[in-house]
């Protein structure tokens, strides 16, 4: 029943399904129809295509013969013409009676379509901007005016529902509440992402639920200065409309279990994001010690586990924001998944931060992504729990010169779907410049969309590049030295060392854990040296700045540990 009919009437057995198309006029240009056409077959239509520049009379005698049941039109020319040729042949099939009794649907450019809608006889008109997701939604009977009950509510489902597609996020939040709200409702309107991700100024993430501490001069700096749950209330009422994009939140760098049960209240928030050492003494954005912050994070990842929503760790990225070496960041990956799945969470979020540090070739990239990936999913993933990968350029990536950056997300968007991400997080292409305006994510996700469907079509498997196999291998064998160590330093009584507080800052008291940006931080080591080696970042002796291999630096870590400790 899905087979074209390119010669020949059309199928009397797959009546209700049976579709006619032609370019209409002196329009040439048919790659629209025929992939049209090619996912109406994928849906159980069958269609016969009448070719390029058909003429009226031409194509309304071929539908009175033919006798479809949908009649495709497609015009990519003037809209001045357009009106003309369209208008022609509303009145031909008014005249020969085809007019009510058959569907029509037209595709075009954007300003012909709406030359099109005008005309009043298309029950569905498409551009090339119209989102896939609407024309599956009514090759399948789906209202063409979809509401909130038409998209699905949950981050799973989305996924789900638009697999292969992935999921698109974008953050945003700009420095006053209304302008914050103006703007979701915009995004929610464009149509072309599907989570609205929260960013609150660095006050609200901090001391929402300490408002006496907040410094009034900081108020929007980072973020839109939420200060009430009727705020959040507020933003998250401007997204029901377009196709009703899921919100969450960046959680807060202290009260983390007050701040998430907020944003359940409020805005239904799609999953949570924590990480596991950082919003703590090693970053600033906190006074915790990590004795406090680690545990904090477990109770909110248990809170969101109990209540079936999934998480995501915001963890290994800020290692290779501050220079730890490759290494450090995919074992740091692994640490916060073990801890999310002994939390109970089902569903886990992996972030992947591409291009980080910025320097880092695109093949030593994918070679990290997939390390992180192997161990995370290797030893973590089951029935129980079920990694989502999402993917993202990094933050200090892109540059600032906007028609190069719009160069750089593209590419990068496209080396991110090596690894078949389920939720793509656009990065806006002016980030090195400026929060991004609701204008500026709708142009960077057409960008990515753009991409996406390009490379959907077939994108050969650089994962299989002998050189990002060989460097993915070395990095999971050097994560598994680190992870062994930090067991190894385990206090006596203590059940599960990558889950234990006092253990996991001691990795990092020590430097099993540690980062050069820490040097100066009276709460971390600071002692690792690293440099850009054939596109990765290593390991070097704070010497001879040679690499160090891995199994030498966590030698020389545990034996001043073991020296430190018998001096005590």
């Amino acid at each position: 029943m899905g087979e074209p009919s390119p010669t020949g009437r059309l199928p009397a057995e797959a009546r209700g399904r049976r579709m006619l198309g032609a370019a209409l006029g002196e329009c040439v240009h048919v790659a629209g129809l025929v992939n049209f056409f090619h996912l109406a077959q994928d849906h159980g239509y069958v269609y016969r295509f009448l070719g390029p520049a058909v003429p009226v009379e031409t194509f309304v005698a071929a539908i009175e013969a033919e006798d479809p049941d949908i009649v495709a039109v497609s015009y990519r020319l003037t809209p001045e013409a357009a009106e003309k040729l369209l208008a022609h042949l509303k009145n031909e099939l008014a005249r020969r009676g085809l007019l009510d009794s058959k569907r029509f649907i037209f595709g075009g450019t954007p300003p012909v379509c709406q030359v099109a809608r005008r005309l009043g006889f298309f029950e569905a008109v498409f551009s090339q901007e119209s989102p896939v997701e609407d024309i599956v939604a009514w090759l399948r009977g789906e209202a063409t005016v979809r509401g909130e009950a038409s998209y699905p509510r949950t981050l799973v489902e989305r996924i789900e529902a638009q697999a292969p597609y992935p999921v698109l996020r974008h953050h945003f939040g700009q420095p006053t509440v209304e302008a914050t709200i103006e703007g979701v409702a915009r995004l929610a309107e464009a149509r072309v992402l599907d989570v609205v991700s929260l960013g609150p100024d660095q006050n609200a993430q901090e001391f929402f639920f300490r408002p006496e501490e907040m410094d009034p001069k900081e108020d929007g700096a980072g973020g839109v200065p939420v200060r009430t749950a009727e705020d959040l209330r507020r933003i998250y009422e401007a997204s029901r409309r377009g196709n009703y994009p899921l919100v969450r939140c960046y959680s807060g760098t202290q009260d983390l279990l007050k701040w998430g049960k907020l944003l359940v209240e409020t805005i239904h928030n799609a999953w949570a994001a924590t990480p596991l050492f950082w919003y703590s003494v090693l970053d600033g954005r906190s006074r915790r010690p990590l004795t406090e912050s680690v545990p904090e994070a477990q109770a909110l990842m248990r809170y969101y586990a109990r209540l079936g929503i999934p998480v995501e760790m915001n963890e290994s990225h800020h290692w290779s924001l501050r220079d730890a070496h490759d290494t450090i960041a995919v074992a740091a990956a692994f640490l916060g998944a073990y801890n999310a799945r002994a939390c109970g969470v089902r569903h886990y979020v992996q972030q992947l931060m591409f291009n980080n540090p910025r320097d880092t070739s695109y093949r030593m990239d994918l070679a990290k992504m997939l390390a992180k990936l192997e161990l995370i999913e290797e030893e973590l993933a089951g029935p129980d729990f079920r990694v989502l990968r999402e993917t993202r350029a990094g933050l200090h990536f892109l540059v600032t010169d906007p028609d190069a950056a719009k160069g750089q997300l593209a590419s990068s968007t496209m080396l991110q779907l090596a690894v078949r991400p389920h939720i793509v997080h656009v990065v806006g292409y002016p980030e090195a410049d400026h929060a991004a305006t609701a204008d500026e994510i709708i142009e960077s996700c057409k960008i990515a969309h753009g991409v996406i469907r390009s490379c959907l079509g077939g994108l050969p498997d650089m994962t299989r590049d002998p050189a990002v196999q060989a460097r993915k291998a070395e990095l999971v064998g050097e994560a598994r030295l680190i992870l062994n160590a930090i067991r190894d330093i385990a206090g006596p009584g203590v059940d599960d060392p990558w889950t234990d507080a006092a253990t996991l800052e001691r990795a990092v008291k020590i430097g099993l854990l540690d980062a050069p940006h820490f040097d100066g931080n009276p709460h971390c080591l600071g002692a690792l040296r690293t440099r850009m080696v054939d596109g990765k970042r290593v390991a070097v002796d704070p010497d001879t700045r040679e690499p160090l291999p891995e199994a030498e630096r966590i030698r020389r870590v545990l034996d001043r540990h073991r020296e430190a400790v018998r001096e005590v």
